[in-house]
């Protein structure tokens, strides 16, 4: 599990963009399980085992909650207009795709909403269903735009769940999250973007502790707002700087969290 994080405006959205073909670089190359993505549409991105959901849920609220799961099997063969005339050719995959849709749905605890309209569900519901939609394709990467933003607290530790769960299936995932406490929890790897640039990388407890990484939030601003932040200015934050403060606030949280575990190590050691 690798997280994704850095300052609004650090390029992470714009990143996922270009690895899933929804947007066309001006120069560089990459790849994905050796195959170059250069000039490959998002659905064939899709279709080698890449998926996303987005920071805004895409689901289609005037389908059914099972209407959008099917959505997300690939290569069905109704799908072509003259096999609608022939039902025989693809009643038995589409109750296979139903039978598939229904345990996602009865995994992600949204089997009782599967005659809903999707535009019924809560927040954090609708992010539920992004991510069983998306494992209709049987992916190997899962890309998910930070999963928690907008998400009930009452649901953010079955969304951690089932992140951790796409991890025990063998899918390698990839997530952008401010959350910083999420991050160090559940990542293996983290890295670190500002102004479309990686400037840290490595295990979550030590990239929160790096300079470059403080300065990436922060840095920018050391002014009266981080005086502010600090105590040393009377005064109030502006919005961008209440925002700042608050990851700030996170990163040292995380930071001391990590330092108590290991003085708890240690004094078992002894």
């Amino acid at each position: 599990i690798t997280a994704l994080i850095g300052p609004n405006g650090a390029g992470k959205t714009t990143l996922f963009n270009l690895l899933t073909g929804f947007d066309k670089p001006n120069a560089g190359t990459w790849s994905f399980d050796g195959t170059s993505l250069a000039g490959i549409p998002a659905y064939k991105t899709a279709r080698m085992g890449q998926v996303r959901t987005f920071q805004l849920t895409k689901s289609l609220g005037l389908l059914t909650v099972l209407e959008n799961m099917k959505l997300g099997a690939p290569k069905q063969k109704g799908e072509h207009l003259w096999a609608g005339f022939l039902p025989f050719l693809w009643r038995k995959q589409e109750a296979e795709i139903e039978e598939k849709a229904r345990e996602l749905l009865k995994r992600f605890k949204l089997d009782a909403k599967e005659k809903d309209f999707a535009a019924s569900l809560s927040g954090g519901q609708r992010k539920l269903l992004e991510m069983a939609r998306a494992l209709m394709s049987d992916p190997t990467l899962v890309m998910l735009d930070e999963p928690m933003a907008g998400v009930n607290p009452a649901l953010t530790q079955s969304l951690l769940d089932h992140i951790l769960d796409l991890k025990d299936l063998g899918m390698t995932v990839v997530f952008v999250e401010h959350d910083m406490h999420m991050v160090r929890h559940i990542a293996d790897w983290v890295v670190v973007m500002a102004e479309g640039r990686i400037v840290a990388e490595g295990p979550p407890d030590t990239v929160m502790r790096e300079q470059a990484v403080i300065d990436a939030y922060l840095g920018a601003h050391q002014d009266v707002d981080l005086g502010v932040v600090t105590g040393r200015v009377q005064g109030e934050l502006s919005e961008e700087g209440q925002e700042l403060a608050e990851t700030a606030r996170e990163i040292d949280a995380a930071i001391e969290e990590a330092d108590s575990e290991v003085s708890a190590e240690t004094e078992d050691g002894k």
